[in-house]
């Protein structure tokens, strides 16, 4: 599964150009599995598992593929949006008075994925990709989103809606788009706790440039009020500890080593926001959150104690007993804010990462040291030994603002992380396997099955392999022009049937107790047309680079991206994603800091420890799609030289389920 950015408003590769040549690598002749009649008996680990695989054609009857523009609403006549119309009625109310609104997709945490209580954005638009952001002001209403879901939201939005293609020639920004339609002098409302400090600055820079406010609404989410008694109530699920044979690291050594990092930059605590880093931490996991096995929590980390903020009736006694060996207490997770305040009236220099702690966090930090200054003088002497001058401040605190260091030790996996994630695709792959004979069969047989019946029967086979727990994201099972849809979800009543004489995209993953998987699968059922040949080559050429491919150490993803691309570019082709994006040890599907895409300005380097997914693709609108994904481990690779002294990294693959062959 392909993530990017959870700001929508990032720069997007524009649409590629299409060339009408033909190079007919293979003869399609097959398409899945007559020699791969799997058994129920799994490989060990330590055989070698096939890249390639033979499979058998199908012959069916003709079914016809649903293109998205039948699902297309008509556009000529805009619709009153009550939702909408219901939300303008608030910006005249007494304490709010602004000119439009602003809802991302995130929650308080950045978070990709959300619970449903916080879905506030498809509740207003109807868009229910994982990416987007809606603006509405008095007269217009406008939503965001970037290239894998612009079919999505072309079906999805109303005519009340204007859809911009976020990275397209022309497209303007969403504070260009506000400097445009809005006076100056306009007010420009948000939520800050759905904004990262660093996007509500950035936003706040840009449309002052026309003399806009942006005003942050702290006591009320202007969508709430009116989603009122149909809101979800918010998650309550129970947590649970994450056995030390999958965590490889006691929380206690964690805790250690970030109190560390703490002492060496002169910071007093740090507030942990995000979710994965919170449950990684601590060893926790939870069920908040879809596809996800984390909790609704912060965490302040200080140099001689730690909190949890989290709702205390998810907290068993068995995790109760395992926060307090940590020295780790309890606190309400909506008192977070009355805990920034208190810390900086002690003079408290916090370590923020401002990149993912919300807006409302760290304006309520820097509001309060400035109070504290002004009680404490010009030099805002300090009180606590803590924070005295030995460690730097003697012109008082004024905060860290730095990346959380926990973001790379999180992505460096140690070796129960990834033992754990080799035996969860071990047993993964042989549910794929078993899946992909029956539905084989079931083609061969010309039983009719729609897009849900896979994605169904997919989940069947995983659940009953040993320590299942969810999937990792909501399957993307498309027949042909839905394949195009690089995020695409089936739905009962809307989707396709499986049709044997068109690509099937299959993009799915689990959770696991013990690891996270995300694979990706294109196949043919019958006689492939040479464009689809030509496209499945050239994307299948570019994995086998990417796979292949032996770096240097300090090597960023970006240098990379290139190797998967390279043969699609040479006919004139591209796709509109990252090709490669960091994976947790059984945590989030996404994760960074590392990333292989053309986004050059993520210099992370890959290092050894590191997973990564590996999935070029390409799609012809209204036609079909294709990806081929598989999981990589970052590891050193033993080269004959060492140019320079340093260490050469490559690949080790995770997925161990083989690409359907060409010839």
């Amino acid at each position: 599964m392909q993530s990017v950015p959870s700001q929508a408003i990032r720069p997007l590769s524009l649409n590629p150009s299409l060339s009408s040549s033909r190079l007919p690598f293979f003869s399609f002749s097959l398409p899945i599995f007559r020699k791969f009649k799997i058994c129920p008996s799994i490989y060990n680990k330590s055989q070698k598992v096939p890249l390639f695989l033979t499979l058998r054609c199908c012959s069916s009857g003709s079914v016809t593929a649903k293109p998205s523009s039948e699902d297309r609403r008509n556009r000529d006549v805009q619709e009153p949006d009550e939702k909408v119309v219901a939300l303008r009625r608030l910006f005249s109310k007494p304490g709010i008075g602004i000119d439009a609104y602003i809802i991302p997709s995130q929650d308080a945490h950045q978070s990709e994925f959300i619970a449903e209580c916080y879905m506030r954005r498809a509740y207003i638009s109807g868009f229910t990709g994982s990416a987007g952001t809606a603006v509405v002001t008095k007269d217009k209403a406008a939503l965001w989103t970037d290239g894998r879901y612009f079919l999505q939201a072309e079906k999805q939005l109303s005519s009340s809606w204007v859809l911009m293609r976020a990275g397209s020639l022309g497209v303007p920004t969403t504070s260009e788009w506000l400097n445009d339609v809005l006076s100056p002098g306009g007010r420009v409302g948000i939520d800050p706790f759905l904004f990262s400090h660093d996007a509500a600055k950035e936003l706040k820079e840009a449309i002052s440039k026309k003399n806009l406010e942006l005003v942050y609404l702290y006591d009320l989410n202007l969508v709430d009020e009116i989603w009122k008694e149909s809101r979800p109530k918010p998650p309550n699920n129970p947590i649970r500890v994450h056995d030390m044979k999958y965590a490889g690291l006691d929380v206690a050594s964690k805790l250690s080593s970030l109190r560390a990092e703490l002492v060496g930059t002169g910071a007093s605590a740090i507030v942990i926001s995000m979710l994965d880093e919170v449950a990684w931490l601590l060893n926790l996991r939870g069920s908040d959150v879809p596809h996800s096995p984390v909790m609704y929590a912060y965490l302040i980390v200080e140099v001689d104690g730690a909190k949890l903020f989290v709702d205390n009736s998810k907290v068993t006694k068995e995790v109760m007993d395992h926060l307090k060996n940590a020295s780790v207490e309890l606190r309400p997770y909506d008192s977070i804010l009355s805990e920034i305040r208190r810390l900086a009236a002690q003079g408290a220099q916090l370590w923020l990462d401002t990149s993912s702690v919300n807006a409302a966090i760290v304006e309520t930090y820097k509001s309060a040291l400035d109070k504290y200054r002004s009680n404490h003088g010009s030099k805002g002497k300090i009180k606590n030994k803590r924070y005295d001058e030995s460690n730097g401040l003697s012109e008082g605190p004024s905060g860290v603002y730095m990346r959380s260091p926990i973001s790379l030790a999180k992505a460096l996996k140690n070796p129960a992380e990834l033992e754990g994630m080799q035996n969860c695709h071990l047993r993964d792959a042989a549910a794929l396997a078993q899946f992909w004979c029956w539905l084989e069969e079931e083609i061969h047989n010309n039983v009719e099955l729609t897009e849900v019946d896979v994605a169904d029967k997919l989940l069947e086979f995983r659940a009953k392999k040993e320590g299942f727990l969810d999937t990792s994201f909501d399957t993307i099972s498309g027949s042909g022009a839905n394949g195009a849809i690089i995020h695409y979800r089936a739905e009962i009543g809307s989707c396709s049937v499986v049709d044997p004489n068109k690509l099937f995209l299959l993009d799915s993953g689990a959770q696991y107790i013990d690891g996270t998987t995300d694979i990706t699968r294109t196949v043919h059922f019958g006689e492939p047309t040479a464009r689809e040949k030509e496209c499945f080559t050239r994307v299948l050429k570019g994995h086998i680079a990417l796979d292949q491919a032996v770096f240097p150490e300090n090597t960023p993803g970006f240098v990379l991206d290139a190797f998967a691309r390279s043969s699609l570019w040479k006919i004139g082709l591209d796709y509109r994603h990252g090709t490669g994006h960091g994976v947790g040890a059984a945590l989030n599907v996404h994760e960074g800091p590392q990333s292989i895409s053309y986004r050059y300005g993520n210099t992370t380097p890959l290092q050894k420890g590191m997973i990564v997914s590996n999935e070029p693709g390409y799609y012809e609108d209204h036609a079909f799609g294709i990806r081929i994904e598989n999981l990589l481990h970052v590891q050193e690779i033993n080269t004959p030289n060492r140019y320079g002294g340093i260490e050469y990294l490559g690949f080790e693959k995770l997925t161990f389920f083989p690409i359907q062959v060409c010839y």
